[in-house]
């Protein structure tokens, strides 16, 4: 295995489009499962010609983003592997967005999060990973909430009795201990 590009620029992710961006996911990927990316493989992969590859490879290398040169294996560096993994990060928690929130089928969610994941700035997605937290957390949502919200989105009217669940919530917590400790607050009730 070749040295990791030891002279990174300085700014390695300033200007890089989706594409290129999808090229160090689908590396990514296929070096967890071959531990090493050929461009072959990559082209096999996007679904692109080899031309094509060959062109990324040699603008990702550029950066400073991947170990590549002709006819042989590629790798990448640890500041192409990070950009990797945050572009694998953003995409899972918006295809579970849109499953689990907005309750979109497993195809439609991949579509949409391929399609945002290279444009939602890096604020956005951290409050969209901690909202989805919060609402597997929260006493207040759950599972019921979920069917709810499915509910809702066939039908358009809401079909429950919001004070009865709010009473059942209520229970569910009576019976789980209920008690919220000092270290550990209800998010709401922090001013």
């Amino acid at each position: 295995m070749r040295e990791e590009n030891k002279t990174v620029p300085e700014k390695t992710t300033e200007g890089l489009s989706a594409s290129l961006e999808d090229y160090l996911e689908v590396i990514f990927h296929l070096e967890q499962s071959n531990r090493v990316a050929r461009a072959k493989d990559i082209a096999d992969q996007m679904n692109v010609q080899r031309a094509s590859v060959t062109g990324a490879l040699k603008a990702l290398s550029g950066r400073g983003l991947i170990n590549y040169s002709p006819y042989s294996f590629v790798t990448l560096t640890t500041s192409g592997r990070d950009i990797a993994r945050d572009v694998i990060r953003r995409h899972r928690a918006l295809k579970e967005f849109f499953m689990n929130t907005l309750q979109l089928g497993p195809d439609d969610a991949e579509a949409n999060a391929c399609r945002i994941e290279h444009a939602i700035d890096p604020s956005a997605i951290e409050r969209l990973v901690r909202f989805l937290e919060f609402i597997s957390l929260c006493p207040r949502t759950g599972a019921d909430w979920f069917d709810g919200f499915a509910r809702f989105c066939r039908i358009g009217l809401p079909t429950s009795d919001c004070q009865a669940c709010l009473k059942l919530c209520a229970e569910r917590l009576e019976g789980e201990g209920g008690a919220r400790t000092e270290e550990a607050p209800h998010p709401t009730d922090i001013e």
